[in-house]
């Protein structure tokens, strides 16, 4: 759940909460109020006919005279009304009545609820002298004037929580735009971007929180600039001594003439050199790893010619790639399915990535097999794929291949076990410049090695 939705729904269900409970209270309020008013109603009407009866000749109001039929009155549905002569404590008699009268007759003196034909009726009789009026409504009539009520102020109340939680949606929103403007600025922000963040207008609440990021850039930026500058200054301290080594290495072999060393001293002195050329390659490519991820990316790199650059890594991985009397034990073939694509990389990484990835493959692949490059046009990029016949690698050693001086610990058919380092830098450049490596095993055998990176249409 989002913050935005996660703040609006407790402050929205606060809210309703808190106006569901005035609402019950303000109903019960009104209910109260319209109940006495509704009581007061009766209690004026039966004051009202007292007064009119007052006015009526006294022979009309004699209490020993004969009795006389009622007189029935039109009144609406609901409301009654009933004039009567008290003639002793028990004989009453109506002289006046509603036709919807069900028969007051019996109603106690002042307030009061009683059933009558099976509806409750509330119920006020008022007794001046001999004369005794009472006066009535049927209490479902007053229960359908409650409900009429409470429905007309339900609705504007439920538009009215309505609106109120889309504007606060709205707000909610407005006031969590700071936030967002902190996100896009460090979504924005480029890997090598040393820069301080920009200026943001935000809250003083946000304020210590985009400090806190600036500093925790800052030194990422600090950590990321110390390795870098280690690994690069190593490996030039390395670079000399070890091409000391290399050249004493020559010129003993040269020294021993063209029968050269024998036995264990000559094996010796060729693991010697192929140790130092490994460790010669494994300082280049610290070297090119270091300047990948400490140098700025331009503006606008140079382009590189996607088939002039697969061409140029096949020679030189060929050139170094295991031989027998001469001939390579492994071929490198490539596939074009495209004649020209212009990527904005330049040209050298291009090579240095796609050597890699070749180096990689004829180093685990079987003898006599062939290392296949094929250069695909997608829609929007081009994709440079290495095919191999290799043991390919499980699930588990594809989320780590790309990780530094991760190494398969069996190595290659050869014996050499590489340094670690040729995917880490096809996956730097990669990155670097909007590309993507994917690694997977094939169908039948061997792995398949896809780099992709953006081309102009």
């Amino acid at each position: 759940m989002t913050l935005r939705l996660r703040l609006v729904a407790i402050i929205g269900l606060s809210l309703t909460l808190l106006w569901s409970v005035v609402a019950v209270w303000m109903f019960m309020d009104v209910r109260e109020q319209l109940r006495s008013a509704l009581d007061e109603r009766l209690a004026a009407s039966a004051r009202m006919v007292a007064g009119l009866v007052a006015r009526l000749p006294a022979e009309r109001l004699q209490v020993n005279g004969p009795p006389v039929l009622p007189l029935d009155v039109i009144a609406r549905d609901g409301l009654a009304c009933e004039v009567s002569l008290v003639r002793s404590e028990v004989a009453i008699q109506p002289i006046a009545r509603t036709a919807t009268s069900p028969g007051l007759e019996g109603a106690a003196l002042g307030y009061s609820t009683s059933v009558y034909g099976g509806k409750p009726w509330r119920t006020y009789v008022l007794q001046v002298g001999e004369v005794r009026i009472a006066t009535a409504d049927r209490m479902d009539a007053r229960e359908g004037l409650l409900r009429e009520i409470a429905l007309s102020a339900a609705v504007p109340f439920a538009v009215a929580m309505a609106v109120s939680l889309a504007l606060l949606w709205i707000g909610v929103g407005r006031g969590l735009a700071p936030i967002e403007r902190v996100r896009t600025a460090l979504l924005n922000r480029r890997a090598d971007d040393q820069s301080p963040l920009p200026a943001i207008d935000a809250p003083p609440e946000l304020q210590p929180l985009i400090d806190t990021v600036a500093r925790l850039l800052v030194r990422v930026q600090d950590a990321i600039e110390r390795e870098r500058r280690f690994t690069d200054d190593a490996a030039h301290e390395l670079r000399t001594p070890l091409t000391a080594i290399k050249t004493h290495l020559q010129v003993l072999r040269l020294a021993c003439g063209e029968s050269g060393l024998h036995g264990a001293a000559g094996e010796a002195l060729a693991n010697a050199q192929q140790g130092v050329a490994r460790l010669h390659r494994t300082l280049e490519q610290l070297l090119l790893l270091a300047r990948l991820e400490g140098a700025a990316k331009p503006e606008k790199a140079p382009r590189a010619d996607a088939l002039h650059a697969a061409q140029q890594a096949i020679d030189d991985a060929s050139a170094v790639a295991p031989q027998v009397g001469g001939a390579s034990i492994r071929c490198v073939e490539l596939q074009a399915t495209t004649n020209a694509a212009s990527l904005a990389i330049p040209e050298a990484l291009l090579v240095s990535a796609l050597r890699n990835l070749l180096d990689n493959a004829l180093r685990h692949s079987p003898r006599q097999s062939t290392v296949v490059l094929r250069i695909e046009r997608l829609p929007g990029h081009v994709a440079f794929c290495v095919l191999d016949e290799g043991p390919g690698m499980s699930a588990a050693e594809v989320v780590q291949a790309a990780q530094r001086f991760w190494r398969r610990g069996s190595g290659s058919v050869d014996g050499d076990i590489g340094s670690g380092l040729g995917l880490s830098i096809v996956d730097a450049i990669a990155r670097r410049y909007g590309g993507e490596l994917h690694l997977e095993p094939r169908q039948v055998v061997g792995m398949e090695a896809r780099l992709c990176f953006p081309a102009e249409e």
